[in-house]
């Protein structure tokens, strides 16, 4: 078979790319299976409360992770500026993960207790009040816009399904944990615990 040969035919050219992307993309991707640092939680690591996943699913869906990454790299102008490098154990309960190093605002994954409940309260209905500087769009809205739980059941059972440590009580007792309460307080309630598992 002849590289001419090849060219030529754009089936076969096709199929030989995806055979060499898949073997190249399983080479890479297989051993983090079997790397304990990449499967195990970090010590005292917990599951999202019902209220915190909501939060996070808020701070999906506003597209906050297009902004503010979740990863601080090994590199001293990192860790000096926000803290300990992450690690994967920190992040085994997160589907989808949101890793990622482009930075528009502050990086976010040592965010956790470092601002009280009513800064975060203030940041979101006006960045600027806080943050002379920012350029982040006001969302008043999560102060108004209210949860009732109903499909937080379904989001637990799910995320059980894929291994965290879900109890039965935990997906019973979801909906009441949830219910009245505003999409701003599950938003700070999943900020306040980013990070807080790491220690310097």
């Amino acid at each position: 078979m002849s590289h001419e040969t090849i060219e030529k035919n754009v089936g076969l050219m096709m199929i030989l790319i995806l055979l060499v992307i898949s073997v190249a993309g399983l080479v890479q991707i297989v051993p983090l299976y079997f790397i304990k640092q990449t499967t195990e939680a970090v010590a005292g690591l917990k599951p999202y409360t019902p209220l915190q996943l909501e939060g996070r699913d808020v701070y999906i869906r506003e597209g906050c992770n297009n902004c503010h990454s979740q990863m601080i790299r090994p590199f001293r102008a990192e860790t000096e500026r926000y803290g300990p490098y992450s690690v994967a154990g920190e992040f085994v309960y997160d589907y989808p993960f949101l890793w990622g190093s482009r930075r528009t605002g502050p990086e976010l994954a040592r965010v956790g207790n470092r601002y009280g409940d009513e800064w975060h309260r203030v940041h979101f209905t006006n960045p600027r009040d806080v943050v002379p500087e920012s350029n982040m769009t006001a969302y008043p809205w999560f102060s108004e816009n209210v949860l009732d739980g109903a499909g937080t059941p379904d989001k637990l059972k799910g995320l059980k399904l894929l291994g965290v440590p879900y109890t039965d009580e935990d997906i019973k007792g979801a909906t009441d944990a949830v219910k009245g309460k505003t999409e701003m307080e599950a938003l700070i309630a999943y900020l306040q615990v980013l990070g807080t598992y790491v220690k310097k």
